[in-house]
């Protein structure tokens, strides 16, 4: 998949070049739990989240006919009810809990949510998914030049929906805010399933979301710029924020964490079942159709790689006025 270039600048946290080399040589060899998978989503069936798990969830059952894939949902605070209990979850390797970057570090940052980053035990980032800007296809809203100048225009008047408080999301909208020199209205909703209705209904001007729910929404909305080196080859005719004069290539993490107690063998079994699900053919068709980039951190690499996303997401958390 897209290979997303590391950038110097501070406030665009740095896509790391391990994330998006091959799975691991040992992936298509990983064996099948002899159980039952219990996959906590943090967010609302509908949005990208809730997609990946069910992408899983096919790829793993042809894998591994003889276990399901159990998908429960506890939404709220941004995922940030789950993600404060998911240390009470049995600590079997069979439960598994969706985490998202920069959420899990941004959102104890402004101390209202109950964990701290290190109650987190991520085991495998398998997805990025780059920002998007978009509003309702029959908006008067153009193109990104449209958008800032209406944004001036009417400060404080345009609202954009976003997935949770403190998440990738609001962290895109107050960048925006900065970027452009408008002021506009972050509004949250707990995921992004539960925004879709508000978007598509101009209930809100529009959304700070991802290519995801551009592609998925393809002729509903219109996407005004997307946060990569290089246009989507599903959205040929939208710009990046590069194009458009803005050094803006950012977006969301996806991966699957464990409760703390959790055995290294069981957290390397997960690492190795994940990989072998992203380099299944059908994983990636399915990954490209929804607009998905698949990366590959597990175990092996997840140390570096977490210390240097805390790193980067510490400065735009500055820029957010967390953590003061």
């Amino acid at each position: 998949m897209t290979i997303v270039r590391h950038l110097r600048r501070v406030f665009v946290p740095a896509l790391l070049a391990a994330a998006s080399v091959l799975a691991p040589a040992n992936a298509a060899a990983q064996t099948c739990p002899d159980k039952n998978i219990f996959y906590h989503l943090a967010f609302p069936a509908g949005g990208e989240s809730d997609i990946a798990a069910r992408h899983q969830q096919v790829v793993l059952k042809k894998r591994c006919p003889n276990i399901e894939t159990v998908v429960q949902y506890k939404s709220g605070a941004g995922g940030g009810v789950l993600w404060a209990q998911m240390n009470s979850l049995p600590a079997d390797g069979f439960n598994l809990v969706g985490i998202n970057l920069p959420h899990i570090v941004l959102q104890p940052l402004e101390g209202q949510v109950q964990y701290k980053t290190e109650d987190h035990n991520p085991v495998y980032w398998f997805h990025y998914t780059p920002d998007a800007i978009v509003v309702p296809a029959s908006s008067p809203i153009k193109t990104y030049q449209d958008l800032v100048r209406m944004a001036k225009e009417q400060p404080g008047k345009l609202t954009f929906a976003g997935s949770g408080t403190n998440s990738a999301n609001h962290a895109a909208h107050e960048r925006f805010n900065i970027e452009s020199g408008a002021r506009t209205t972050y509004v949250p909703f707990k995921g992004t399933g539960d925004l879709t209705t508000a978007v598509l209904g101009s209930h809100v001007t529009g959304a700070m979301s991802y290519t995801a729910f551009a592609i998925n929404n393809r002729g509903k909305v219109r996407t005004l710029a997307v946060a990569m080196d290089k246009r989507h080859p599903q959205l040929p005719d939208t710009p990046t924020f590069r194009e458009l004069g803005i050094q803006w290539v950012d977006g969301a993490y996806r991966g699957v964490g464990v409760p703390r107690g959790t055995s290294q063998e069981a957290r390397r079994r997960i690492s190795d079942l994940w990989a072998g699900l992203n380099a299944d053919a059908e994983m990636k068709a399915l990954a490209e159709k929804s607009g998905f980039e698949l990366i590959d951190v597990g175990v092996d690499r997840m140390d570096a790689f977490m210390k240097e996303r805390i790193r980067a997401y510490l400065e735009v958390a500055k820029r957010m006025g967390l953590g003061k």
